[in-house]
């Protein structure tokens, strides 16, 4: 296999989720979508996926949570840098668990609604609602920026005062410049950071989101080598005539765009 390949894969889990269960059929239904000939696999920044290296490493269904650390490590010695499907947000930690292991200093982007920085959440350290507590607690993530976040409680406060993450409000609004990164970075991409508008089947719908095009230009813009990412927390069950695949597929191609 080409080490300098970037590999693709989904993972199918969804037992971190704490209101409603679905993420796990994500990768699937994005995948077909992607591939459904309504649309080309070029990224706006010019990369044409066809011609450049990727390595299609399947579909997992995971069934302990912890193997998703593990499984990472084996893809990571095979391709540099990987893309993820999930599945919910709770995959992000694992990933990132082995991520570490490849790269000293890591940087990370999250585009999320929410901080995902819960100590604990209905009585799970490893709810969908805390891998970015996980994440900072080990010094997973070097510098933590998180983006488009619009429910931060008084407990997510003070954990993101505690961790000592950049973070950006929707209230406060997007960065006035170009995010910049002098480590490698990895970027996590929660669905439901978009207004419900552009993407309606996540579990956790949150209005007042950002645009498709913010998000796209957010990525065009970032300054960074970017090593790793991952799109999670689509729930088909909850979409409205495939708009969130038909989104998660075009976002899918600009993260592919960028780690290529």
């Amino acid at each position: 296999m080409n080490r300098s390949a970037t590999g693709i894969r989904g993972i199918c889990y969804d037992a971190g989720s704490s209101f409603q269960r679905g993420p796990a059929l994500g990768p699937g239904e994005i995948r077909k979508e992607l591939n459904s000939g309504g649309m080309n696999l070029s990224a706006e920044n010019g990369v044409d996926l066809n011609q450049w290296p990727t390595c299609d490493l399947g579909d997992f269904t995971i069934e302990s949570y912890f193997d998703i650390e593990a499984l990472t490590l084996r893809h990571l010695k095979t391709c540099d840098r990987l893309f993820t499907l999930g599945g919910d947000h709770s995959i992000t930690y694992p990933i990132l668990k082995a991520y570490r292991k490849k790269y000293p200093l890591l940087d990370v982007l999250q585009i999320d609604a929410h901080p995902d920085l819960y100590q604990s959440y209905q009585g799970d350290p490893y709810s969908h609602a805390c891998p970015f507590a996980r994440i900072m607690e080990e010094g997973l993530a070097t510098r933590l920026v998180q983006v488009g976040i619009r429910t931060l409680n008084p407990h997510q406060q003070d954990q993101s005062e505690r961790f000592g993450t950049e973070m950006f409000t929707m209230e406060k609004g997007l960065p006035g410049a170009p995010l910049k990164f002098e480590n490698p970075v990895y970027i996590s991409l929660d669905l439901d950071a978009l207004d419900p508008a552009f993407a309606p089947g996540v579990s956790h719908r949150e209005p007042g989101g950002l645009t498709t095009r913010e998000v796209i230009h957010l990525l065009q813009q970032l300054q960074g080598r970017v090593v790793g990412a991952d799109l999670v927390e689509y729930n088909p069950s909850r979409d409205v005539d495939g708009l969130t695949a038909n989104l998660g597929a075009k976002l899918m191609k600009e993260l592919l765009g960028r780690l290529v």
